[in-house]
């Protein structure tokens, strides 16, 4: 009656005379696989985008209208090469009136500078005369004191030139102060005109700079993989126009799940097969922010594969642990119902699986490490157990020994 009830359920192939203890299973349904012995390594299998190892984002300087592109999307650029031109009516008004600011400015130093060295001119005329008075007036003196002293003229005409002495020497040093505070002045004035000159010049030429900016060029050599402009579209300060890959190399960005963060670190290695061959890779940068995963960014240790392409998707294998030899289980569904506790192995013949305790330890995607119960060469069925998990004997029906 129990496998009339079993049959009309649909489950084909077995056979239940005994609940518990003996259950007849086709071994077409089963997947059996053997226990080796090999190297052990914990990891986790996760996808690489391959994205240029270093990129470079074209972002617009001043703000402006598209008024040419010069390049096309694909295209390989050299350093300094023109990418588009932007049109700005503002910052070139700008640009001539800050232009015409500074030549204004240096006419006025160049008058200034002239009519503070004709002013030198003329005191120095007026010293140069009063020199002339002085001189003669020291002579007339020296001369009337002689004269005064053999009591030839007067004392009046001896006070007479020895204040016409004293007036012109009085007067010789006060020209003399006048045109050394006219000298400091005149630099004092032509310095704070000259440091204008300089910082307005220093200012056209930052504001010569922001008209330059308005001709987009490769700030480093690769290949344009995005431009975001077409002719008479507006940009603002600091919007996005495009990006360059440099072709010094690639490197794969990947996500990691969450559940492994505290085991990721910079220097991790790992390997991704491309056309079955292993490549080794390290992590070189971890993210500081979680976002959809762990975001991490893996260089190759050695030359990379050939023929990689931006945003081309690879299975990378992230090691979590060092290799070590072990007992190793291939991974099947039987875990879901046994938890790693027992599991059926087959017997000599291949046509009986008896359940067994067994002990397992750590996992990767490929294989069980195996802590107890099982030696290399066993044979287990490691596809689900589920319909069967409370039997302690599988029979084989219509194996192949």
């Amino acid at each position: 009656m129990g496998a009339l009830v079993l049959a009309g359920t649909g489950v084909a192939g077995l056979y239940w005379p005994r609940p518990g203890q003996r259950l007849h299973v086709a071994a077409s349904r089963l997947t059996i696989s053997s226990v080796t012995w090999g190297n052990f390594q914990e990891f986790t299998a996760i996808d690489g985008v391959v994205q240029p190892l270093r990129t470079v984002y074209l972002d617009a300087v001043e703000a402006g209208t598209v008024q040419q592109v010069l390049v096309e999307e694909g295209t390989t650029l050299t350093v300094g090469q023109p990418l588009l031109r932007l049109a700005n009516p503002d910052l070139q008004l700008e640009m001539v009136n800050r232009e015409t600011a500074v030549y204004d400015l240096m006419n006025n130093l160049r008058n200034t500078r002239n009519q503070l060295l004709q002013n030198r001119i003329l005191r120095q005329n007026q010293l140069a005369d009063i020199d002339f008075q002085l001189a003669e007036a020291r002579r007339v003196f020296d001369t009337n004191q002689v004269l005064y002293d053999q009591k030839v003229i007067a004392r009046q005409d001896y006070l007479q030139s020895q204040n016409a002495y004293r007036y012109q020497l009085r007067r010789h040093q006060l020209t003399q102060q006048t045109l050394r505070q006219d000298s400091v002045a005149m630099q004092q004035q032509l310095g704070t005109m000259q440091e204008s000159v300089r910082r307005m010049t220093s200012n056209l030429a930052l504001m010569r700079r922001k008209m330059d900016d308005l001709l987009l060029r490769a700030p480093v050599g690769g290949r344009l993989s995005s431009l975001a402009a077409e002719v008479g579209e507006a940009k603002t300060r600091g919007q996005r126009l495009g990006q360059i890959d440099a072709l010094a190399g690639v490197k794969l960005h990947a996500a990691v799940d969450e559940f492994y963060i505290a085991r990721i670190g910079a220097g991790q290695v790992g390997e991704v097969v491309v056309d079955g061959q292993a490549y080794a890779l390290r992590v070189t940068k971890i993210f500081a922010q979680v976002a959809k995963g762990l975001q991490i960014d893996l260089a190759f240790t050695g030359t990379p594969p050939p023929g990689l392409r931006r945003g081309q998707t690879l299975p990378i294998r992230l090691a979590l642990s060092a290799k070590a030899p072990a007992v190793l289980l291939p991974k099947g569904g039987f875990y879901q119902q046994t938890v790693g506790n027992w599991a059926f192995k087959l017997g000599a013949d291949g046509g009986r699986a008896q359940r067994v305790a067994i002990r397992l330890g750590r996992q990767n995607p490929d294989y069980y490490e195996v802590l107890a119960g099982l030696q290399p060469g066993d044979r287990i069925v490691t596809s689900s157990y589920e319909g069967y998990a409370d039997q302690q004997e599988l029979v084989l029906d219509n194996h192949q020994p």
